[in-house]
């Protein structure tokens, strides 16, 4: 691993407002600088220190330097930054040799950090990607870590609103003959996703929330036409979905949002002679810029430790009968 790089520089001239404007609301702005880039950034009134890859380390000295320059006629907010770090092209700026910089979400039952390697990739990519893909079996935490990162940023004032998605074919059941109005119709195929916001913010303000409609649940097939801008948008269950419908999934997002969606390629639910638009997209997308994949094993199997047992056993199951399937009878 190579060593971080240290720079120190002064912005000038020196302006107590440009600096606030410059560091955000509780220096918010330069918090979402560090984790797009990976480095770290203190500073004493004009005075900045930056830590981090060699590399990142001068792109966010130069960005800094430009950003001071605008803010003494423009008034920032988050997505502001966030078009000025996506037009100086900071996705690209890595260092492999450097450990991203963890990421603590702090929720009302405390303090959630990745357990393990991956999720504490996953967590950081969520932090410094507009769209996320976890993929992985049954309890990685893929769907909990996401939740996290969506309340962490809604308590925050990053987004304005959480969209919870999730395709309803498990039970091979058309949602129009099941009883209710549309949210009773979806709440049993949502019911992971509300446990999960129930562990982070209780369930009296979740009822409060999703009266006001902050939190909003919405069948995959009712986000046609949409456009979702400051929003935390979650898909779990991708791999029911058709590549028609992720298409258009992936298509929604606008400016100020972010997208993780979530799914196991091993728990397809579709027709067979369909293929899922998670596995498609895995194909298509693989080396899109901007986009981050994160692949979780049984070994990040953070539920009871039969589980990470029963997953590899199912796993090699599945790969002795794909052998047999390829011996000539």
């Amino acid at each position: 691993m190579t060593a971080p790089s240290k720079r120190e520089f002064t912005l000038e001239p020196e302006n107590t407002e440009r600096l606030a404007n410059l560091a955000g609301p509780f220096d918010a702005h330069l918090r979402q600088i560090e984790l797009r880039l990976g480095v770290e950034i203190a500073n004493r009134g004009a005075v900045f220190r930056v830590t981090g890859p060699a590399k990142a380390v001068a792109a966010t000295e130069k960005l800094l330097h430009a950003l001071y320059q605008e803010a003494a006629s423009e008034t920032f907010d988050s997505e502001a930054i966030h078009l000025r770090l996506t037009a100086a092209h900071v996705d690209q700026v890595a260092d492999d040799g450097y450990a991203p910089q963890d990421v603590a979400i702090k929720v009302k039952r405390g303090t959630v950090r990745g357990r393990g390697a991956n999720q504490a990739k996953y967590l950081h990519a969520i932090a410094t990607h507009d769209i996320n893909f976890g993929l992985g079996p049954a309890g990685t935490g893929k769907t909990f870590l996401a939740v996290a990162s969506a309340v962490e940023a809604l308590n925050e004032s990053r987004v304005q609103r959480l969209i919870l998605v999730r395709p309803a074919v498990e039970a091979g059941e058309k949602l129009g003959f099941l009883p209710g109005d549309l949210s009773q119709k979806v709440d049993p195929y949502l019911r992971p996703l509300y446990d999960a916001l129930y562990e982070m913010l209780g369930v009296d303000k979740v009822v409060k929330l999703l009266e006001k409609n902050v939190i909003e649940i919405a069948p995959l097939a009712y986000m046609r036409g949409r456009t979702l801008n400051d929003a935390f948008v979650i898909l779990d269950e991708a791999q029911n979905t058709t590549i028609e419908q992720m298409k258009m999934f992936l298509t929604r997002i606008g400016y100020g949002s972010t997208a993780v969606v979530t799914g196991d390629l091993t728990q397809i639910d579709l027709p067979k002679h369909q293929k899922s638009g998670l596995k498609d997209a895995l194909d298509v997308l693989r080396d899109v810029d901007g986009i981050s994949f994160t692949f979780f094993t049984s070994r990040d199997v953070v539920r009871h430790p039969l589980v990470a047992k029963i997953v590899r056993a199912y796993d090699a199951s599945d790969g002795k009968d794909a052998e047999s399937a390829e011996q000539p009878s």
